[in-house]
Parts: structure tokens; sequence; C-alpha cells
């Protein structure tokens, strides 16, 4: 059974747990070894729900053909603006682009600027727009939100002690270990993690925030959140001043690819997280 689980985040819906897993849990393996210990890959699952965002009878292993104009949701929006505001800050500019008939101008701008971002680089207007209509989808419709927390629900056995999430991935293990009272996991760790971020996430989450403090995870005794400081949807970057002093915020450096699951995995920082929870499981069970 799992000691340990990772739950992805959003764009994986042309993968599967398999494929998923053969990228990422190696990963994680490397930063646990770079710590000075050693998990087995047969001690890792993956949480895999991508595929409920994979559009009906589709073929194509891309993305929808979005494009700026709809993006017409104002909860899509106010992410795209956040992360918008974020590359502004890093880059200290935003490059505009001509724009489109009938979209309001700082949509446009926004996309535009965070399609040619380095922190956002190599990746498509279309999948920049499919993240945000992911993200939406999973506050807005309560029967996908239902369903990808039980594909979480479903892989934590009794030896689960460490539950990482990475991007939106690090809202489903929250909201799982924050409404099911219980779960044998004491370890949580967080990478990329949007948690934070004002009205389009923090103010939306399950449980909701009480005067501006996050409700603290059923069983959890230790919680690691690691940010690569370039990472436009880890913002704010520390998640303590939200969520109570003991969570432990740590930052790191992914290299180009700022929020990439598999740098944040092969980090030293990362692996150090999860193998003191491993071993903190492990001397509670002796």
């Amino acid at each position: 059974m799992s000691r340990a689980v990772l739950v992805h985040g959003i764009a994986q819906q042309y993968r599967g747990s398999e494929s998923l897993r053969a990228r990422c849990v190696p990963a994680l393996c490397d930063g646990v070894r770079l710590a000075g210990g050693v998990i087995e890959p047969g001690d890792v699952t993956v949480a895999f729900y991508g595929d409920l965002f994979r559009p009906a009878g589709a073929r194509s292993l891309d993305q929808p053909d979005y494009e700026v104009s709809d993006v017409d949701d104002p909860d899509e929006r106010e992410l795209l603006r956040a992360w918008w505001l974020a590359a502004v800050e890093l880059e200290h500019s935003a490059p505009e682009a001509p724009t489109r008939v009938r979209t309001p101008q700082w949509v446009q701008r926004a996309v535009y600027a965070l399609s040619g971002s380095r922190y956002f680089e190599g990746l498509t207007e279309r999948a920049l727009i499919g993240g945000l209509k992911q993200v939406r989808r999973y506050f807005a419709e309560a029967d996908t939100r239902r369903r990808i927390r039980t594909r979480l629900l479903d892989v934590i056995s009794a030896d689960t002690a460490v539950v990482i999430g990475h991007s939106l991935g690090s809202v489903v293990a929250y909201e799982c270990l924050s409404t099911e009272p219980g779960l044998p996991v004491s370890t949580l760790v967080t990478l990329g993690s949007p948690l934070g971020l004002p009205k389009a996430v923090f103010d939306r989450l399950d449980p909701p925030p009480i005067d501006g403090r996050g409700h603290w995870p059923h069983g959890i005794h230790h919680w690691t959140n690691i940010t690569d400081a370039g990472d436009l949807v880890a913002n704010p970057k520390e998640l303590a001043p939200l969520f109570g002093s003991d969570v432990v915020d740590i930052t790191v450096h992914n290299g180009a690819k700022a929020h990439d699951m598999r740098p944040y995995l092969t980090a030293r920082e990362t692996g150090s997280a999860v193998l003191a929870g491993l071993r903190r499981s492990r001397n509670d069970d002796m």
C-alpha cells in the first residue's frame, strides 16, 4: 500500500495515471535520495483526475481551440488578472499586442503577455486558457469537485503518511484533508500552490476561511509549502500568514520551468519534507 500520494495539477487530461506516474515518481525518488533517504517507487501512488477534464469524444491530443474571446467567465478573468499582475511584478514589464474585436483590452493584453512571458515559455494561448477553465470548473462545478476529491480519497490507504499536492492538486489535497477527519495522513507537502490566492482560490476553499484564516487540515502535524520565486501560480509565496505559523514556507529554484512539477519533486527540500514525514510515521508505528 502507498506510503506517499502525489496529486497533480492542471493540463494533464491527455495523460493517464501510469504515464504520469512514469514522469513524476522517479523525480520524487531523486528528491528523497538527495535528502539522504530512499523511497521505493512502489511506495508512491499518483491520484489521477486529469481524464475528468478531457472533452467527451475528443480525438486530438491537444487543447480545444480556445481563443481570447473564450475568457468570458468572471472567475477565469480574476485568475488571469492575478497571473498577469504577478508576471508584471516579476518581469517589471508586460508586452502588449494588438487587440481583438469585442474582447476587453486587458484580457487580450494579459493572455498575450503571459504567452510571451519567460515564466510560461512554450505554453500556447489555448493551453493557457484551458488551464484557466480547469481551475474555474473545479470551483464552480460541484460534481467535478467531488469526483476529483474522490480520486484522492480512493488511493489513500492505512499506510499513507504523506500527501504531496502540486498546483491545483495542492487545493485538492488541502480540501480532502480539511473535510475528511480520520485519515491516516500526518504530513502535507504543497508545491507551487495557489492556496493563498485571494478571491480566485483562497476565498472559495472548502471549508471557507474564517476571518481571513484558512482551516488547518485534520490530522496534519507537519505542512511544508515549497515555491519557486518565479512561479506565477504560487501567489502569494508564503502560506503561513493565512493558514498558521506551523506552515513551513520554503523557496527553491526550478530553473526555466518554475511551475513544472518535476523540478519541484527533484528538489532536496521536497525530498527532505517527504522523508521526514515517512520517518515520523514509521516511528509512530513502532
